[in-house]
Order: structure tokens, then C-alpha cells, then sequence
């Protein structure tokens, strides 16, 4: 073999090198990706059912805080009533 072409040949392989290193990252970063928007996915739709249980969360604490709740429960567990009358008391300054 003469110089050029051994020199020839040697740069084709150097390029030929070069070129399937380059498929081989790209193929890399693109299963990372994937791998990333897959994780991404995941945590949009575990967002979204959190927010969907905290709108739950939401509606059940003003059911247990509702005005027509606490009345009940102080009538019939503490014995509260709406004073007369002749229970109140004004108050001036």
C-alpha cells in the first residue's frame, strides 16, 4: 500500500468512527429523553389526582365547619340554646 492510501484509509476510519459514535449518542439522549418524559407523565398525572383530593379535602372541611353543623352540635352535645329576651344583656360604652 502506498502512504496515500494508507492515509486515506485512516482518515475514512477515523471518520467512520467519528460518525457511529454519534448514532450511538444520539440513540443515548434520545432514551434519556423518553426515560425524562416518561417520569414527567407520571408526576403531571400524580399532580393532577393530588389537586383532585385536595378539592375533596376542601369540600369535606366546609361541610364539617358549616354553620348548621356547629349549631347542632352545640345544641345537642354542649346544651346551648339562643338566649331569650330576657337573657341579654346590652352593653354600652
Amino acid at each position: 500500500m502506498s502512504r496515500v492510501n494508507f492515509v486515506s484509509v485512516s482518515w475514512l476510519m477515523v471518520l467512520w468512527s467519528l460518525t457511529l459514535g454519534s448514532a450511538l449518542a444520539v440513540v443515548s439522549v434520545t432514551n434519556d429523553s423518553r426515560k425524562h418524559l416518561d417520569s414527567l407523565e407520571l408526576l403531571r398525572r400524580e399532580a393532577a389526582q393530588l389537586h383532585v383530593e385536595w378539592g375533596r379535602f376542601l369540600l369535606e372541611q366546609s361541610a364539617w365547619s358549616s354553620y348548621g353543623r356547629i349549631e347542632k352540635m352545640a345544641v345537642e352535645q354542649l346544651g346551648m340554646s339562643v338566649p331569650s329576651g330576657e337573657q341579654l344583656v346590652m352593653v354600652r360604652p
